[in-house]
């Protein structure tokens, strides 16, 4: 699905706890930070961080292979400073106004409360997790002027990667491949499903890339890098950097806003450690600049983008002919294996996700907003008209999602009745609820949900889509956004998504023996 992408400067304190290779990176979090004394550090101090900035580049690019074109600007901010540029970005920001329309969209399918907030969310979450971070717009790494140098060193391995990758690829043009623009016909809309997953697996590819640079700096005492790493370690590294419970903001997110956001850091990591064994640095980080995955798919799956494989999309009919006179196009874009996963989890329990996300082999869904709705009804669900379509591995997979789907009826909607005389067959349930009716209908290994248009309209758009799917899977030929990713990319740009990866991972590392504790603070934007 398409979350709305945030840049690329994202402010983030993350800790590695190297644990079984004798070190341990001691960090500091944002909380921490504002328990301790907020003067600022010396010139002396100062000239000590922003010399380093230089000889840390050099590190980079040695472990990279990502040639340094030219020196790399740097600042030194106050948190003040910090808090106002994000707040300031925050508001101007073109994605802030994609992100709205999402937050409906989402709330329909259930992913998020209908009641959660999800602009206050993020502004809260952005200004609890204040670190130094590297503009690609302005060509600077932004340094904190209250923290002590030697903490803000692994950092920098973090956040000079993305200068590395700017100086390489221009992160900006990048990073922007989506469609900011509301698909109006059936063209846009296929156009759209190309390009709907492209940013998010960008994103995973800089925040990994990033990662793997900071766990190689942090492990550079004892020797050490990723590329050696065993298997344990990499299983806790992921572990740590997906686990939210350390940020008193991201602790209380839905599931769905705590898995997205940080899938680029912690897939994105697995996804550059599994390139860098079987390709080597040159692939790893050059080869995969140039050659971005398009899809969360692929993300999840390195062995399939290494290997070319297809990855399953499904394509729309000229919907519009059915629609249009009553409803205004509002959303289209992938329902991706990242999506199916959280929904899975969400509404079925981490188990049950495991077992059937790897079965999904495609999915799409397209939102439209009824024409006659107030301008206050058009801020609520009820205004929404949407269906999903999706394909399976097996049949069997196929009815347990629709299943566990299903068992949502009443969490998502009021006065919901199933309607049995109303189903033409055994795979279908139709329900009325407080939004309208809803259509659930299972076809051999394909599913269609239809929520908030009538029955009669709900089957003639659910013939139509499977009328033109093909038997196997296509390729991607363009680069897209997932309704459940996009968010992360937001984050992303406003530098601030992780901020408490500190501490755990110092315990990790201190409760299986690791060696001498060392100081550093990072960033992951």
């Amino acid at each position: 699905m398409r979350w709305t992408g945030w840049g690329r400067n994202a402010v983030v304190l993350v800790g590695v706890g190297l644990a079984g290779v004798g070190v341990t990176v001691a960090q500091t979090t944002a909380e921490a930070a504002k328990d301790k004394p907020a003067a600022p550090m010396t010139q002396a101090q100062a000239k000590e961080l922003f010399r380093s900035v230089d000889e840390i580049l050099g590190f980079v690019s040695q472990d990279t292979k990502l040639p340094i074109k030219h020196s790399v600007k740097r600042k030194l901010v106050s948190r003040d400073q910090i808090e106002k540029y994000l707040t300031k970005k925050f508001n101007e920001d073109e994605s802030a106004k994609r992100m709205q329309r999402s937050e409906l969209v989402l709330k329909k399918f259930g992913l998020l409360d209908r009641d959660f907030h999800l602009r206050p969310f993020m502004l809260s979450l952005l200004t609890e997790q204040i670190a130094g971070f590297y503009d690609n717009k302005s060509k600077t790494v932004n340094l904190l002027d209250w923290i002590a140098p030697d903490e803000q060193k692994p950092v920098l391995a973090h956040e000079l990667t993305h200068a590395l990758q700017d100086q390489k690829v221009n992160l900006t043009k990048w990073s922007d491949v989506s469609l900011d623009d509301t698909s109006k016909n059936v063209k846009d809309d296929n156009k759209h499903l190309l390009v709907d997953e492209a940013e998010t697996a960008r994103e995973a590819v800089a925040e990994g890339q990033a990662m793997a640079v900071f766990v190689d700096y942090s492990l550079k005492p004892a020797g050490r890098s990723i590329a050696d790493a065993p298997p344990e370690l990499m299983a806790k590294l992921k572990d740590t950097t997906a686990d939210s419970s350390d940020s008193p903001v991201m602790a209380r997110a839905p599931l769905l806003l705590q898995e997205s956001l940080l899938f680029p850091y912690s897939d994105g990591l697995s996804f550059e450690h599994a390139i860098l064994i079987k390709g080597g640095k040159d692939a790893a980080f050059a080869q995969v600049l140039a050659n971005p995955p398009s899809s969360s798919f692929e993300i999840l799956h390195p062995d399939a983008y290494m290997a070319h494989a297809p990855v399953p999309v499904l394509r729309l009919p000229d919907i519009h002919p059915l629609l249009d006179a009553q409803y205004d196009p509002y959303d289209v874009g992938v329902m991706g294996e990242l999506d199916v996963r959280i929904l899975a989890e969400l509404f079925g329990g981490r188990e049950m996700a495991q077992g059937l996300a790897p079965d999904w082999d495609g999915g799409i869904y397209y939102a439209a907003q009824k024409k006659n709705a107030t301008p206050q009804e058009k801020e609520s669900t009820a205004s929404i008209g949407l269906l999903y379509y999706s394909r399976w591995k097996n049949a069997d997979s196929a009815k347990t999602f629709l299943r566990i789907y299903g068992t949502q009826m009443g969490r998502k909607y009021s006065m919901v009745k199933l309607r049995k005389d109303d189903a033409a067959n055994d795979g279908e349930q139709v329900f009325t609820t407080n939004e309208g009716d809803v259509l659930l209908s299972l076809t051999g290994s394909t599913v269609f949900i239809s929520e908030g248009f009538d029955v009669a309209l709900a089957r003639k758009l659910r013939d139509s889509i499977a009328s033109v799917q093909s038997e196997g899977p296509t390729r991607l030929a363009v680069v897209g956004n997932e309704p459940s990713l996009s968010l992360a990319r937001y984050m992303g740009s406003f530098g601030a998504m992780k901020a408490s990866l500190a501490e755990r991972y110092t315990s990790e590392g201190q409760s299986t023996g690791a060696g001498d504790p060392r100081a550093g603070a990072g960033s992951a934007r």
